[in-house]
């Protein structure tokens, strides 16, 4: 027997494809507001997977990725149940803001208070009526502003279950990350449900390389736990993930004009010099940056006006960087074909 969904006092029939309108406190114009949902319920029952956008409301590469997915995901070829959220936090992107009109950041305010902030209350419905119902969850990011991240998965791989379905996503660099305290992440954890993070792009703007690998990892999570058919022998993802061992930030050594020499996806050097900061008002003064260890630059300051200790290259260190390259290099191809 195929047990019985409710959200938000909707009953989704086996075999129906619907959008609901959850209610949210209205602007202060006393304007209505509502956060979307798209629900696609397979014939045959299954799994639950949400898949979230915009919990950082200028984040917009995943509210791309969602409309392409819904356009994809057929009831007729679906086992379970997926909910796809556009946008989670409207407030923000109405704003085009990473927060809260309160200036929280949502992803720091889970499970959320039915009587508590803006910023809780939003976290509370989320996860009792989207999040509380699933089994699974993908939660689609880009780097902050005026910075831009290489596609990666971010999954705490101390869970064997979350790190099959890191791998089963499909793209070459996975980062081991723990949870933080207030995500998302952390709150699903405590409901049992495993969550992945993917992070492409830059806010604000759409990158086209990573609405793709975005679209094909959900779909490739989607056939691993059998949600989907698989695919034929021959359309299988070539690119293999390796786990970075760990991350850092190089970060600027003084304040000027920011000039890099390489760029996302590349492998750098132990003592390679990966950039300049000149001095604005003495072009002929100029500091070096230089890379502290070997590794692959996995996110990067897009704007050159920096200050001291401004973070520069997000780098992640492996064991076989070699391997990481090649399998980016094919990564690469995959995503232009």
């Amino acid at each position: 027997m195929i047990e019985k969904l409710l959200i938000a006092g909707n009953e989704i029939k086996p075999a129906t494809s619907s959008v609901l309108q959850l209610e949210l406190p209205p602007l202060y114009t006393n304007t209505p507001l509502t956060m979307p949902v798209h629900v696609i319920r397979g014939k045959y029952d299954g799994p639950r997977l949400f898949v979230s956008a915009a919990i950082h409301g200028d984040e917009l590469n995943g509210i791309e990725i969602v409309r392409r997915l819904i356009k994809k995901v057929s009831v007729k070829r679906l086992a379970g149940t997926l909910i796809a959220v556009p946008a989670v936090n409207i407030y923000g992107m109405l704003q085009h803001s990473r927060y809260l009109p309160d200036r929280r950041d949502l992803n720091r305010c889970f499970p959320g208070s039915l009587r508590g902030s803006l910023a809780g209350r939003l976290a509370y419905l989320f996860m009792n009526e989207i999040v509380s119902k699933c089994t699974y969850g993908i939660d689609l990011h880009t780097a902050a502003l005026n910075r831009n991240n290489l596609p990666q998965i971010r999954a705490d791989l101390s869970d064997e279950k979350i790190t099959e379905l890191a791998n089963a996503f499909g793209v070459p660099v996975i980062v081991n990350s723990k949870l933080r305290d207030g995500s998302l992440r952390e709150a699903a954890r405590v409901e049992n449900v495993q969550v992945l993070v993917y992070e492409a792009g830059e806010a604000m703007r759409f990158s086209e390389s990573g609405i793709k690998a975005g679209l094909t990892g959900i779909l490739n999570v989607m056939r691993h736990v059998n949600m989907l058919p698989p695919l034929t022998k021959n359309s299988f993802i070539k690119s293999i993930p390796y786990v970075a061992q760990s991350s850092s930030w190089m970060r600027a050594p003084v304040s000027g004009i920011f000039r890099t020499k390489t760029r996302l996806g590349k492998e750098i050097k132990k003592d390679q010099v990966i950039g300049f900061i000149e001095d604005v008002c003495d072009y002929h003064n100029q500091e070096e940056v230089i890379a502290s260890d070997d590794g692959i630059i996995i996110g990067q300051s897009d704007i050159p006006l920096v200050y001291e200790g401004d973070p520069l290259f997000h780098v992640a260190y492996f064991k076989n960087v070699k391997k990481v390259v090649q399998s980016l290099d094919d990564f690469d191809s995959e995503q232009t074909t």
